[in-house]
């Protein structure tokens, strides 16, 4: 999920080379309140960043039927989360010079909220997905900055805040695909009603941001006399192959993840297991990745290198599938909980993009370059699962490519996981 702000993380070990530049020391005293908020802040806005597409993903035969969306339609609305995510994740390098991560984060949670109270009163499938890509647009802004806001806030806590966030929104995640239909059951049985409680809690999440955008807003007033970096400053990002390793992983775990979220119960209900079975071995799958989330960054960032935890995590991903492949039924538990471990290859990655880069415009750069250039990637893999399933009449050949695809992914991680940044790499520009 991301971008922006400084020094190295999580006091590296003393071994660590090329020590980065500390923080400029701000200009006036944080507000004692200012910490807490924070915590509390982070916290909700990862809790947002995956509600609203798991809450549709639970009532989209509700949905579809009550829009009448044709099977076209209903496949692009399937395909936008990763396309939104790319386009406008692009932007927040831009929107974050001119207006700061803070204020960034607070309109994108905004945004979040007003796209959950408009789609479920739409009219027609256009309306629905207009307010969904508002929604999505400030999930995207929302996913590249969280990781500079940690960095630029707790910056001898980049490991320990990464794990916090990352395992809200695995239980962000989770907590939608569980409890969407038992509440839209409870209050009434209609899907707009049960798409309508996520707002809510976009609407929590935007007061805490309101007030640390407001507190960035003056510190920025009170260093008003300090020089400002140039806005092209930074590494040239595509001239970086840390960067593009970096950028070639994320794709590739959200390929696995999107796959996973989308033909997992698929295959076991293909296998014979029932259909309410499988919704919770999919739940179990997700839940996985709430514990390991806070886990796996702490233990990344004490790490010089964190490719061997992109082997480890590969490596289980790989056993998963083989088990899917030979006796789905009859090893299921067993297999989904190696997926949920491999698809803790999110929060790592999260991680390596804040260890990669040292200076504030390094950070917010590759973040917004990894996530864009891996959420473009990842489009074709469920797609190309379900056409490969569609025209191959079982899971054989789609459970070979998604076994495959892990190959390079564990290449990549190594690659990404070396010790050195960007700025090494490529240089600061002129």
């Amino acid at each position: 999920m991301s971008d922006e702000e400084v020094q190295t993380l999580n006091r590296l070990p003393a071994a660590r080379t090329a020590s980065p530049q500390p923080l400029p020391a701000p200009a006036a005293p944080q507000p004692a309140w200012l910490g807490p908020v924070l915590l509390v802040g982070i916290v909700l806005a990862a809790l947002n960043l995956r509600p609203a597409i798991t809450s549709l993903g639970a009532l989209f035969e509700e949905t579809r039927e009550g829009l009448g969306m044709s099977g076209t339609v209903a496949g692009l609305i399937t395909s936008v989360p990763a396309l939104c995510f790319a386009v406008f994740g692009v932007t927040a390098p831009r929107l974050s010079r001119r207006f700061g991560p803070a204020a960034v984060v607070c309109a994108g949670m905004a945004a979040v909220a007003a796209g959950l109270l408009i789609r479920p009163f739409a009219t027609n499938a256009a309306g629905f997905l207009a307010a969904s890509a508002l929604t999505l647009a400030g999930i995207a802004l929302t996913n590249v900055l969280l990781p500079v806001i940690v960095k630029r806030w707790f910056p001898d806590r980049v490991g320990t805040m990464t794990g916090l966030y990352s395992m809200a929104l695995a239980a962000g995640t989770s907590l939608a695909a569980a409890a969407t239909v038992p509440m839209t059951r409870a209050l009434g049985g209609s899907w707009r009603t049960g798409l309508l409680i996520w707002a809510f809690l976009a609407l929590a999440a935007v007061v805490p941001w309101l007030a640390i955008a407001a507190a960035a807003r003056k510190e920025k007033a009170a260093a008003a006399g300090v020089p400002a970096a140039r806005p092209d400053a930074g590494p040239g990002v595509v001239r970086s192959r840390t960067a593009w390793a970096l950028a070639c992983y994320f794709g590739l775990q959200a390929t696995g993840a999107y796959i996973t979220m989308g033909w997992l119960p698929q295959i076991f209900r293909d296998a014979g297991v029932s259909a309410s079975t499988a919704g919770i071995l999919l739940a179990v799958t997700m839940v996985m990745g709430v514990p390991l989330a806070f886990i796996i960054p702490g233990l990344a960032g004490r790490m010089k290198n964190q490719g061997p935890i992109a082997v480890v995590l590969g490596l289980f991903g790989l056993a998963g599938y083989l088990g899917l492949y030979f006796a789905p039924a009859a090893g299921a538990w067993a297999w989904v909980l190696m997926l949920g471990v491999s698809n803790c290859a999110f929060p790592l990655v999260i991680t390596m993009i804040g260890l990669r880069a040292k200076s504030p415009a390094g950070v917010v750069k590759l973040s917004a370059f990894a996530q864009s250039t891996g959420y473009l990637i990842s489009i074709p893999g469920p797609l190309v699962v379900g056409v490969l399933y569609q025209h191959s009449g079982g899971w054989d050949l789609p459970l070979a490519l998604m076994a495959g695809l892990l190959v390079p992914q564990i290449v990549l991680g190594i690659l990404a996981g070396r010790d050195r940044t960007i700025e090494d790499e490529c240089g600061m520009r002129d």
